[in-house]
């Protein structure tokens, strides 16, 4: 731990930031980690919850679940249970966001299996850039019976090709 490079993870004194393209910056990237927790908070705690955002700009941001109705009901009473047409509604959002959430782990499996193709495809360029000798030492003994047949066929090919070429030529 002598040889540390980074004085690791450091307080930040809190103070208005005033460049005004950093500041637009940060506040996109704060609401848009304050709507994940508020969305994880819902999904595990199966909370209600209600927030308002003004940007500097001054542009409104919000985030309800259920809705917008139920939490203001809720606000000014807490005591109150929510309607019929409330609960079908809190009901709708929560199947939509499962629907969403399914339909995002399965766009995530898929980002892995392309992100996957694409290493394959750049080891297969990279082994490509190699001349022929460096990357015939990397094959197995099958590969090597596989690699010679192919030559053979090859050269089997090139030399039928090279007599009707004669063939031709010795003709006109």
């Amino acid at each position: 731990m002598e040889n540390k490079k980074s004085r690791g993870r450091q307080k930040i004194p809190m103070k208005k930031i005033e460049k005004q393209d950093d500041l637009l910056v940060s506040f996109s990237k704060r609401r848009s980690g304050l709507y994940k927790k508020a969305s994880e908070l819902v999904f595990e705690c199966d909370v209600d919850i209600g927030m308002i955002f003004f940007s500097p700009t001054g542009n409104p941001f919000s985030f309800f679940h259920p809705n917008i109705d139920a939490i203001v009901s809720r606000f000014q009473n807490p005591n109150i249970e929510l309607s019929e047409s409330n609960l079908l509604v809190a009901a709708h959002n929560r199947d939509k966001v499962n629907e969403l959430k399914s339909k995002l782990e399965l766009l995530d499996i898929i980002e892995d299996a392309e992100i996957a193709k694409k290493k394959l495809y750049d080891e297969v360029i990279e082994a490509r850039q190699k001349s022929w000798w460096e990357s015939i030492e990397q094959l197995n003994a099958y590969e090597v019976t596989q690699f010679e047949a192919w030559m053979k066929t090859v050269i089997f090919n090139m030399q039928n090709r090279l007599n009707e070429l004669e063939n031709g030529a010795s003709s006109t």
